[in-house]
């Protein structure tokens, strides 16, 4: 095994499994995140949606589960092996990087669902015009980011002199199985957020700051209590116009 000052930032092959234990149990994804995006997405029946960044697939089964077509991507191999472990051979899964221009037809869906996953990126425009491409007309990106003041306020009170005026990149450093994975990552204030989605050519229908599914508070009471008066991300729904 390679130390651990080894370990490329933002590693997902290497924390694949237990990552994917993580998303799937843990109160952020299991019960704040996920049931946040699908009850903005309401009826998706018939839909042709994209999850972008889909990991090990978790929100593609349950819009699969809702009767929609979605194809989904993602830079890491690890997790979408796992994907393709739960969603079998014939789903239509690539490997591709959001910040690059992406596989797909113009007008071929009618969502995209970027779920915490435009907070990698120093800039969004690019990401989000792909994004619009792809979109047919009229159609949804489903947004899900870190809430930029939340992030904020956490560094001040760690002693970082942070300004939330501004688009700064930060780091912390997760214990996967031992090993020490550093994560980057990007903070940027709403109003920079809604500039990139409207220079991009899209409209904001729904601003959400949901509470995690009251099933929660059993499960994980503390953090319940914390997600229920300290939101930790904004949801958005945009129209492409």
């Amino acid at each position: 095994m390679p130390p651990a000052e080894s370990a490329a930032a933002n590693d997902y092959d290497l924390m694949a499994d237990t990552y994917t234990r993580w998303s799937d149990t843990e109160i952020q994804n299991a019960y704040y995140e996920r049931p946040g995006v699908l009850a903005l997405a309401g009826d998706v029946a018939g839909r042709r949606i994209l999850d972008a960044g889909c990991g090990a697939g978790p929100l593609t089964v349950s819009l699969r589960e809702r009767g929609a077509e979605v194809s989904g991507f993602d830079l890491s191999s690890g997790m979408l092996e796992i994907a393709r472990q739960r969603l079998g051979p014939d789903a239509d899964l690539r490997i591709a990087n959001v910040a690059e221009p992406l596989p797909y037809a113009d007008n071929a869906f009618d969502d995209v669902v970027a779920s915490l996953v435009l907070h990698y990126l120093e800039d969004w425009g690019p990401t989000l015009g792909e994004f619009h491409r792809i979109l047919k007309p009229g159609g949804r990106l489903i947004v899900v980011v870190d809430h930029p003041y939340a992030i904020h306020m956490l560094q001040r009170q760690a002693g970082q002199k942070t300004d939330y005026s501004a688009t700064y990149e930060w780091t912390e450093t997760w214990d996967i199985d031992g090993r020490k994975v550093p994560m980057s990552f990007w903070n940027r204030p709403l109003h920079a957020m809604t500039d990139a989605f409207t220079a991009a050519g899209f409209r904001i229908s729904v601003l959400s700051e949901p509470k995690p599914v009251p099933e929660a508070e059993e499960l994980f009471p503390e953090d319940y209590r914390m997600l229920c008066v300290s939101p930790s991300c904004l949801f958005f729904v945009l129209q492409a116009e």
